[in-house]
Protein backbone atom coordinates (compact mmCIF):
# COMPACT_ATOMS: atom_id res chain seq x y z
CA UNK A 1 0.00 0.00 0.00
CA UNK A 2 1.27 3.67 -0.87
CA UNK A 3 1.22 5.83 1.97
CA UNK A 4 0.32 9.34 1.60
CA UNK A 5 1.96 12.70 2.82
CA UNK A 6 0.22 12.27 6.08
CA UNK A 7 1.37 8.78 6.87
CA UNK A 8 4.80 9.64 5.90
CA UNK A 9 4.64 13.19 8.47
CA UNK A 10 3.55 10.67 11.29
CA UNK A 11 6.41 8.42 10.82
CA UNK A 12 9.04 11.15 10.61
CA UNK A 13 7.57 12.44 13.49
CA UNK A 14 7.74 9.37 15.83
CA UNK A 15 10.98 8.98 14.26
CA UNK A 16 12.25 12.68 15.82
CA UNK A 17 10.36 11.80 18.68
CA UNK A 18 11.95 8.66 19.44
CA UNK A 19 15.02 10.28 19.62
CA UNK A 20 14.26 12.55 22.49
CA UNK A 21 11.81 10.50 24.44
CA UNK A 22 12.68 7.10 26.05
CA UNK A 23 8.61 6.30 25.23
CA UNK A 24 6.68 7.63 22.48
CA UNK A 25 2.97 7.56 22.81
CA UNK A 26 0.13 8.46 20.41
CA UNK A 27 -0.35 11.70 23.00
CA UNK A 28 3.14 12.61 22.68
CA UNK A 29 2.74 12.12 18.63
CA UNK A 30 -0.80 14.64 18.70
CA UNK A 31 0.87 17.54 21.15
CA UNK A 32 3.76 17.76 18.44
CA UNK A 33 1.93 17.59 15.32
CA UNK A 34 -1.34 19.91 17.01
CA UNK A 35 -4.03 17.35 16.33
CA UNK A 36 -6.02 15.61 18.46
CA UNK A 37 -5.84 12.34 20.03
CA UNK A 38 -9.29 10.87 17.93
CA UNK A 39 -7.44 11.80 14.97
CA UNK A 40 -3.72 10.24 16.11
CA UNK A 41 -5.54 7.23 17.34
CA UNK A 42 -7.13 6.81 13.63
CA UNK A 43 -3.56 7.13 12.02
CA UNK A 44 -1.54 4.92 14.57
CA UNK A 45 -4.52 2.50 13.64
CA UNK A 46 -4.07 2.43 10.11
CA UNK A 47 -0.29 2.59 10.49
CA UNK A 48 0.22 -0.26 12.22
CA UNK A 49 -2.52 -2.18 10.08
CA UNK A 50 0.23 -1.35 7.12
CA UNK A 51 3.73 -2.69 9.07
CA UNK A 52 5.02 0.28 9.58
CA UNK A 53 4.56 0.89 13.42
CA UNK A 54 3.89 -1.54 16.54
CA UNK A 55 2.49 -0.54 19.41
CA UNK A 56 3.13 -2.36 22.59
CA UNK A 57 0.57 -3.12 25.37
CA UNK A 58 1.74 0.10 27.49
CA UNK A 59 1.06 2.19 24.69
CA UNK A 60 4.78 2.76 23.23
CA UNK A 61 5.35 3.52 19.38
CA UNK A 62 7.78 1.91 17.65
CA UNK A 63 8.72 2.04 14.11
CA UNK A 64 8.93 -1.30 12.38
CA UNK A 65 12.12 -1.72 9.83
CA UNK A 66 10.24 -0.20 6.70
CA UNK A 67 8.43 2.62 8.65
CA UNK A 68 12.23 3.52 9.78
CA UNK A 69 13.18 3.53 6.22
CA UNK A 70 10.64 5.61 5.40
CA UNK A 71 10.98 7.63 8.08
CA UNK A 72 15.11 8.28 7.58
CA UNK A 73 14.17 9.13 4.12
CA UNK A 74 12.14 11.84 4.53
CA UNK A 75 13.98 12.99 7.79
CA UNK A 76 16.88 13.57 5.50
CA UNK A 77 14.82 15.82 3.00
CA UNK A 78 13.83 17.33 5.13
CA UNK A 79 16.67 18.63 7.04
CA UNK A 80 18.63 18.76 3.11
CA UNK A 81 15.83 21.20 1.79
CA UNK A 82 15.43 23.31 4.89
CA UNK A 83 19.71 23.56 4.64
CA UNK A 84 18.93 24.65 1.36
CA UNK A 85 16.31 26.88 1.18
CA UNK A 86 18.34 28.75 4.04
CA UNK A 87 21.27 28.56 1.97
CA UNK A 88 19.19 30.66 -0.56
CA UNK A 89 18.55 32.93 2.35
CA UNK A 90 15.01 32.21 3.52
CA UNK A 91 14.46 32.52 7.25
CA UNK A 92 14.43 29.20 9.14
CA UNK A 93 10.79 29.03 9.73
CA UNK A 94 9.66 29.58 6.45
CA UNK A 95 12.33 27.32 5.14
CA UNK A 96 11.44 24.52 8.19
CA UNK A 97 8.13 24.60 6.69
CA UNK A 98 8.59 24.95 2.83
CA UNK A 99 10.58 21.81 3.57
CA UNK A 100 7.67 19.85 5.15
CA UNK A 101 5.71 20.26 1.90
CA UNK A 102 8.33 19.78 -0.86
CA UNK A 103 10.02 16.63 0.83
CA UNK A 104 7.17 14.26 0.15
CA UNK A 105 6.51 15.49 -3.79
CA UNK A 106 10.13 15.74 -5.13
CA UNK A 107 11.52 13.36 -7.11
CA UNK A 108 14.58 10.81 -6.03
CA UNK A 109 16.98 12.91 -9.27
CA UNK A 110 16.08 16.04 -7.82
CA UNK A 111 16.81 15.13 -4.27
CA UNK A 112 20.03 14.29 -5.00
CA UNK A 113 20.93 16.51 -7.32
CA UNK A 114 20.02 18.95 -4.37
CA UNK A 115 21.78 17.11 -1.87
CA UNK A 116 25.27 16.44 -4.41
CA UNK A 117 25.56 20.31 -4.34
CA UNK A 118 25.00 20.56 -0.52
CA UNK A 119 27.96 18.33 -0.05
CA UNK A 120 29.84 20.43 -2.88
CA UNK A 121 29.21 23.38 -0.71
CA UNK A 122 30.30 22.31 2.93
Amino acid sequence: MALLESGEMYLENILILSNELPAVRSIDVADRMGFSKPSVSRAVKILKENGYIDVDPAGALTLTATGREIAERIYERHNALSKALMLLGVDEKTAQDDACRIEHYISEKTFEAIKKHLEQMQ
